[in-house]
């Protein structure tokens, strides 16, 4: 009896260290940051949002009123009334600051959403670390950086990881949720019951480039580039023949414009530098050459396919 009653108490401290997540700090106020605070408060968290100016904060808190209106006629399409309490409620629960350092002293979760550049993120989590908790979890929102790099730069390896949403947050399911071989399994357990509690899929990777799925999907596209650049095949005709054949929503081209011709380059560069013999990650001149001419995809109006 007494060896049972000790192994359940043991079981009820393993439990109780797990750390419950309550307030979210989202450094980052673009679309993804946006779309992460969104998520997080209308699951009932208490949100901080931060940026380095009101005016971006102020456009990120429309685009979140927008986008929660688009999901209650959704979701509340015969109930008006309980539509407009959701979205009062999610809004009560997020605030903006410009000041990260002066908000993340209470907080149980800091998510950096912020450019793709190792030295800022660092800069960050170097400064972050020395106001915020000792419990408190540090992750990254990265695509495509090692998160055991950004948690070398501060004292709390342990409770790093990686929690990597997919545009548009609000209405993609997935969160690939990153491990380091630093990070604790406290600190897993609560990224994935964190990703749970705001109504993701969560799927476990380790500190690899891209995780599971850009390092699948970018060289898959950078393959689809060779072969136009080879002229074996037309860009359409590739296009429809993984639209059609593999049930994709989108072919490679289309894809590589929507997601950012730059984007998409300075992830192949990245990995090229980490690995530079495999073929995988070979650039390609063709998407160089796009870039340089400022050819970026959909949001500069042409990539590989010219936009109106």
């Amino acid at each position: 009896r007494h060896f049972v009653r000790a192994a359940s108490s043991d079981a009820a401290t393993a439990a109780a260290k797990k750390l419950l997540i309550k307030h979210v700090t989202i450094i980052g106020g673009g679309l993804m940051g946006a779309g992460i605070a969104q998520v997080a408060a209308a699951s009932g968290h208490t949100v901080v949002l931060v940026d380095q100016s009101d005016e971006i904060l102020k456009k990120s808190t429309k685009g979140i009123e927008e986008s929660l209106q688009r999901v209650t006629k959704k979701k509340f399409a015969d109930k008006p009334e309980a539509g407009a309490e959701f979205i009062k409620k999610t809004l009560k629960n997020l605030t903006t600051s410009t000041d990260a350092a002066s908000v993340v002293h209470s907080t149980d979760l800091v998510i950096e959403a912020i450019v793709e550049n190792l030295e800022v993120k660092n800069k960050l989590f170097k400064t972050l670390d020395k106001f915020a908790p000792e419990h408190t979890i540090f992750a990254s929102n990265t695509s495509s950086l090692q998160i055991t790099k950004m948690a070398n730069a501060t004292t709390r390896q342990d409770r790093f990881g990686g929690l990597h949403f997919f545009n548009p947050v609000p209405m993609m399911k997935l969160v690939e949720v990153i491990k380091t071989p630093m990070t604790s399994q406290k600190t897993f357990e609560s990224l994935m019951d964190f990703s749970k509690a705001v109504g993701k899929s969560p799927v476990s990777c380790k500190d690899t480039p891209g995780f599971i799925v850009n390092r699948l999907l970018v060289p898959y596209m950078m393959e689809a580039v060779r072969l136009f650049e080879r002229g074996d095949a037309s860009k359409e005709d590739i296009d429809v023949a993984m639209k059609l054949g593999a049930g994709y929503p989108m072919g490679p081209f289309e894809l590589l414009d929507y997601v950012g011709l730059d984007t998409s380059k300075y992830i192949i560069d990245g990995w090229h530098s980490l690995e530079p013999n495999n073929p995988l990650f070979a650039p390609s001149p063709l998407l160089n050459k796009l870039v340089e001419e400022k050819k970026l995809g959909k949001k500069t109006g042409e990539g590989f396919y010219k936009y109106k």
